[in-house]
């Protein structure tokens, strides 16, 4: 005789990583925590790898320095990667700035079948200064730090991404709907 509960577990989750990349302040992390609630209400399995986060635990002691950040992303994708592999959807706000860490994590999936989707949260330099949700723009204005990613560190933004979502010009439900409606699309959700 077979439960509910085996039936439930039997059941294959297609997992994928969505990297959500763009300035401090662009809303990624809002997006992805939006995201995750809607298809955690769905039923689905869901972990979002908040950047802070895994710089406070798996890269602590990692600096911002091109090859710090980019050893950063590697760890946060490999992750993502496990995760996506193992039938949860992934989502990953964080910023990586140079194009060619974003590239290697794509590598990445690809080599494994893992599904990947980079959404670029293309909000403007000038949004993102005004929301200032860490106030890090202030400080760096202020002189009090320096390497602020799209200020005074290069942001290499994605030329093709999977999505763009332009986050100044629609709200917090409606970006995530349409990353939502991406993942049907793709046959991810």
């Amino acid at each position: 005789m077979t439960t509910d509960q085996e039936i439930s577990m039997s059941v294959t989750e297609t997992g994928a990583t969505v990297w959500l990349t763009g300035l401090p302040s662009a809303g990624k992390t809002t997006l992805a925590y939006e995201l995750a609630g809607r298809l955690r209400a769905e039923g689905h399995r869901v972990e979002v790898l908040d950047g802070d986060e895994i710089r406070e635990f798996l890269s602590a002691g990692l600096g911002f320095s091109r090859e710090d950040r980019h050893t950063n992303v590697q760890r946060i994708g490999f992750v993502a990667e496990l995760l996506a592999a193992n039938g949860v959807k992934a989502l990953v706000p964080v910023i990586a700035p140079y194009a060619d860490s974003r590239d290697a994590v794509r590598k990445r999936h690809q080599q494994e079948g893992t599904a990947y989707l980079e959404v670029h949260v293309a909000t403007p330099v000038e949004v993102c200064s005004e929301r200032d949700v860490k106030g890090l723009y202030a400080k760096q204005a202020a002189g009090e730090i320096s390497g602020l990613t799209g200020v005074d560190d290069p942001y290499e933004a994605p030329a093709s991404p999977d999505l763009r979502i332009e986050s100044h010009q629609q709200t917090v439900q409606e970006s995530a709907a349409a990353l939502r409606a991406l993942l049907t699309e793709r046959g991810l959700a």
